[in-house]
């Protein structure tokens, strides 16, 4: 016998990722949007969500009250900012469903309270959503840890659009981490996110980011090892955002079957170890 459908609240439902989310959840056999929710000054408030997303009629009303959303509701798709996020999860972890996080930029603090909510809800936490980027991120731990003697140098290259407001990406950090677990260092010790001015000679086993921001690039990410006399390229390129709302949908009816807990794509795609 089938399951009934995943009934899914997609967060910021008037924004360009929301309304991808939403044309993804109509396309995915076993899930079905159940409520949408927007800030509260957006002037979204009370419009079909799936009249605003290009799909028709689908008798949601964007609301600002996550109380009433969460009613019912199996699981939350949330790509929006850390503080929203932080909330979300604590709710999520009250009504002990999913929560699928894509939203990059938490602090310490923040991945703390998300840590602590998933001893009740399900959590999905992940700088980057694709198959194709998490596929990247384990042949980069592979590549750093093969790549480990001296002279070997690692950079990672990322570009977005104008808009995005956090930097270095999730996704960057997410390569960094990967980056760093092959050679068994801590990102934290390693990484260098900013050179200005008189920086002298790369100092040797860091690992460094460099940013860009411009158009409307949806996501470009290269992890450069470099050594004597040649480098090692290792790059992935978005030209849509929906990979990351398919993951996303992905992630959620993958978890709505586990025990509470935090987990990343990686355990999704069964490419953890």
């Amino acid at each position: 016998m089938n399951s009934p459908a995943m009934k899914l609240v997609v967060v910021g439902a008037s924004g360009r990722m929301g309304q991808t989310l939403i044309r993804v959840i109509c396309e995915t056999e076993g899930a079905v949007l159940h409520a949408a929710i927007d800030r509260p000054d957006s002037p979204a408030l009370g419009k079909d969500a799936g009249v605003l997303a290009g799909v028709g009629e689908l008798g949601v009303a964007i609301t600002d009250d996550p109380l009433k959303a969460f009613v019912d509701a199996d699981g939350v798709l949330d790509f929006t900012v850390p503080a929203a996020s932080v909330e979300y999860a604590e709710l999520a972890a009250q009504a002990r469903i999913v929560h699928v996080i894509g939203t990059t930029g938490m602090s310490e603090e923040d991945e703390a309270k998300v840590k602590a909510a998933s001893r009740h809800a399900r959590i999905v936490k992940s700088g980057n959503m694709s198959l194709g980027v998490n596929l990247l991120g384990v042949l980069v731990k592979e590549a750093a840890a093969a790549l480990s003697a001296r002279g070997w140098d690692i950079e990672v290259l990322e570009m977005h659009h104008r808009h995005k407001v956090d930097a270095p990406s999730g996704t960057a950090l997410l390569l960094g981490e990967a980056a760093a677990e092959g050679r068994g260092v801590s990102l934290k010790d390693k990484a260098v996110k900013v050179r200005d001015g008189h920086t002298g000679a790369r100092e040797e086993g860091t690992i460094g980011f460099a940013t860009l921001r411009g158009g409307s690039v949806v996501g470009e990410h290269s992890v450069l090892l470099a050594g004597e006399g040649e480098t090692v390229s290792l790059t992935h390129k978005a030209t849509d955002r929906s990979i990351f709302a398919r993951g996303a949908v992905a992630a959620a009816l993958w978890a709505r079957d586990q025990k509470p807990g935090l987990y990343s794509m990686l355990d999704v795609l069964g490419l953890s170890k």
